[in-house]
């Protein structure tokens, strides 16, 4: 059989070995250190605008990032949060964790994501339902695609509503050249094993201030106050970054625009490499404005047109020893959230129904993508 295709594997530069040596021959094996300030340090200066200096706290991970996000935003009990459906539940978990409840909206077809159009109209009736407006919004730049920020932030300012950006899939991404992550009050990114760069595990809250990071610090670090002895008095979290993890880190930045570039390659030669196929779509950038990472390359398969299903072709493929994977699966359409309020027009279940993730990892090979192709093909 031939070798294993990978769905998105982690892909080391080679530089990541110096800084985790480094914190061992220093005994920097602790959850702080100078790796990780290093690491906000080049995540800062990277996702920062040219006007606008923005600061990060290194986490554990990307749903941690979500959970402290929440806590700055003042998200309790009985709040209501607006959550984009389309995502992977680490986007909506962390608000039950709060005791509040998500607001599920559907997507637009352009992007993906989150519908300004539905977003709006969430906003209008849960105000008439519940007498208040909700909490936050958390749109997703689904698989690096960037959500439409122009018109959820315009919503979002008219009604007052914060936004927090799920960026875990989208680093490197823009929108109107500005990196996803920065737009809204807070952003999250995501270091997970299969992401654009890793830690091994862990995540990013960006924060708009250096008062606001340091609070997420302060509650990543079991909200110990500025005493010689343990003091707490409010409830903290053990959600910070490891010295180790945050060498990976990194080591990472320093490829971390190659990886980027290779992934818009792969993203690129499946576009052409499928545009004769009637019947399967590559996801494109809607407009000069977007500017995807293609963290994943998705399509779209119309089983009318090609007789053949994105199940059907993903057991192929694995057949072939080839890995791919259907879409998230929206959250409104799961079991644990189906008895949450649901504003939509059944767009993201049709993706989700029709969607398919191809092997997009920033260590293949254009051989390898040729033969996902051919194996598509074939099958066709």
């Amino acid at each position: 059989m031939e070798k294993r295709i990978h769905l998105s594997l982690a892909h080391m530069g080679g530089e990541e070995q110096r800084f985790i040596q480094e914190a061992f021959d220093t005994n920097w094996i602790a959850p702080l250190g100078p790796n990780v300030d290093a690491f906000e340090i080049m995540l800062q200066n990277y996702v920062s605008n040219k006007n606008e200096p923005l600061y990060v706290a290194a986490l554990s991970s990307g749903t941690a990032a979500i959970h402290l996000g929440l806590i700055l935003l003042g998200v309790q009990s009985g709040d209501e949060v607006i959550c984009q459906s389309f995502t992977f539940s680490a986007t909506a978990n962390p608000i039950v964790y709060q005791g509040a409840t998500p607001i599920f909206i559907d997507s637009e077809k352009d992007t993906w994501n989150m519908s300004p159009h539905l977003l709006e109209k969430a906003i209008i009736e849960r105000k008439k339902i519940t007498g208040k407006y909700p909490k936050a919004i958390i749109p997703v730049h689904l698989y690096g695609m960037p959500a439409n920020m122009s018109d959820i932030l315009s919503i979002a300012k008219a009604y007052q509503i914060p936004v927090m950006e799920d960026a875990a899939e989208a680093l490197g991404s823009k929108y109107k050249n500005n990196k996803c992550g920065s737009f809204g009050q807070l952003g999250v990114l995501s270091f997970n094993g299969n992401k654009i760069i890793t830690t091994s595990g862990g995540g990013a809250l960006i924060c708009k201030s250096k008062e606001m990071a340091q609070k997420a610090k302060f509650y990543a670090t079991q909200a110990r106050e500025d005493k010689p002895y343990y003091h707490h008095e409010k409830i903290g979290y053990n959600y910070r970054l490891s010295n180790i993890c945050a060498g990976i880190g990194c080591g990472q930045m320093l490829v971390l625009n190659k990886h980027i570039q290779r992934r818009q390659q792969i993203h690129e030669l499946y576009t052409n490499l499928l545009k004769e196929i009637d019947g399967i779509y590559v996801m494109q950038n809607p407009s000069p404005d977007y500017a995807s990472n293609f963290w994943l390359t998705c399509i779209l398969i119309d089983k009318n047109k090609i007789a053949v299903s994105n199940a059907d072709i993903r057991i192929y493929l694995e057949q072939k020893n080839i890995e791919s994977r259907h879409l998230w699966k929206p959250m409104h359409m799961q079991p644990i959230f189906q008895k949450h309020p649901f504003y939509g027009d059944g767009t993201s279940e049709t993706i989700f129904n029709q969607g398919l993730c191809l092997p997009s990892g920033s260590s293949l090979t254009d051989d390898d993508i040729n033969r996902v192709v051919k194996e598509i093909r074939s099958i066709i």
